[in-house]
């Protein structure tokens, strides 16, 4: 499967400069082929190609290699929506394939800029070092905050799926982040109370509306970006590793299109809409691959209505957000955790060899 590294560089300032001018120049170049491919409404790169090669050359000075890096980047965002056309930021991320890039040694990387070839020393961690040696392919160079980082693509091999004995079940909320069939919830009040905070301080920033305030605005955003991708790796790589000891798959709601079919108090919309539950989803699966762990997804629907003892749905047994109460036969719990048990009950249903395994 594939995986993105992200690394750091650490050019010389004459190095930085290069690299800057470069990577505005791509853009430049970037907006002027969506201008003819709009104007021609031409989402082939080979015919659009004749169009623009020549003179993104000489107007832009891109090499051949980084002509048509960006005559494919144009391509793949204009097929995207064909009604519009793409534009492109001045410092947004440009394209570096094997042609044009390459890694000398363990610590350095040699890319072209407008100027020729420079050498760049780059710095990673231990997780970047482990996957080093995997078979790399092209990269996007990103300029953020003032540095340049490598957004590297490996190839990972996949270990053979085991053959689960059981699942465990997985119910993504509001209050906790998840829950699973265990009755392990992860991340509820410490996280909540940090996303309460964070939010208070936006609206504060955002009253003000002064210069300042926006440009604290902008970097408060990337570090609730950093906290909730944090919070997701932490959460699905304690899921993945207690999938992996106990030999049991894992089983999610699939919540596809989720947020267009439900409706919330305005109160609660931005409790409802603020979290990366995709990102998380995302995050349990790739990691869940990477191990061998079958992941499974189920319907949705009244997994935490439905009773797990006598099995009567009905919205009167969740008389609260955190409680679950059967109003037959009386069966009570944590609701998270009762939904997450419902899920892994399906999820047995849809693959019945994992539960002949495991009785």
């Amino acid at each position: 499967m594939k995986l993105t590294l992200v690394i750091k560089l650490d050019p010389t300032p004459e190095q930085h400069k290069a690299l800057l001018e470069t990577l505005e120049a791509f853009n430049s170049a970037c907006n002027h082929i969506a201008e003819v491919a709009f104007q021609h409404r031409c989402a082939n790169k080979y015919v659009l190609q004749k169009f623009v090669y020549r003179a993104v050359r000489e107007r832009f000075g891109l090499s051949a290699q980084m002509a048509i890096r960006a005559i494919s980047k144009v391509v793949e965002a204009y097929k995207r929506d064909k009604s519009t056309k793409p534009t492109f930021k001045l410092h947004g991320s440009m394209v570096y394939d094997q042609r044009i890039y390459s890694f000398k040694g363990v610590d350095r990387v040699s890319l072209l800029t407008l100027q020729g070839r420079i050498i760049v020393p780059i710095l990673f961690g231990p997780y970047q070092a482990a996957r080093m040696d995997l078979k790399r392919g092209q990269c996007d160079l990103i300029y953020r905050d003032g540095s340049f980082y490598l957004s590297v693509s490996v190839d990972a091999p996949e270990p053979t799926p085991i053959e689960p004995i059981d699942f465990i079940g997985v119910d993504l909320g509001i209050v906790n982040v998840a829950s699973d069939s265990d009755g392990q919830t992860y991340s509820g009040g410490k996280v909540n109370g940090i996303r309460n905070r964070y939010a208070k301080l936006r609206a504060k920033l955002q009253c003000k509306g002064t210069k300042s305030a926006k440009r604290l605005l902008k970097k408060r955003r990337r570090k609730e970006q950093r906290f909730a991708k944090d919070t997701n790796h932490i959460i699905s790589k304690t899921l993945v590793a207690k999938a992996l000891d106990t030999s049991r798959g894992i089983a999610l709601e699939d919540l596809t299109g989720i947020r267009d079919r439900i409706t919330v108090r305005k109160a609660q919309r931005r409790t409802q809409h603020s979290w990366a539950f995709s990102d998380l989803r995302a995050k349990i699966e790739y990691k869940a691959r990477l191990a061998g762990i079958p992941v499974i997804l189920v319907d949705p629907r009244n997994t935490s209505r439905t009773c797990p003892m006598c099995g009567l749905i009905d919205k009167r047994n969740r008389p609260s957000q955190s409680l679950f109460s059967c109003i037959s036969c009386g069966f009570a719990g944590p609701a998270d955790v009762i939904a997450a048990g419902n899920i892994a009950r399906r999820a047995r249903v849809m693959v019945p060899h994992a539960v002949s395994l495991s009785t």
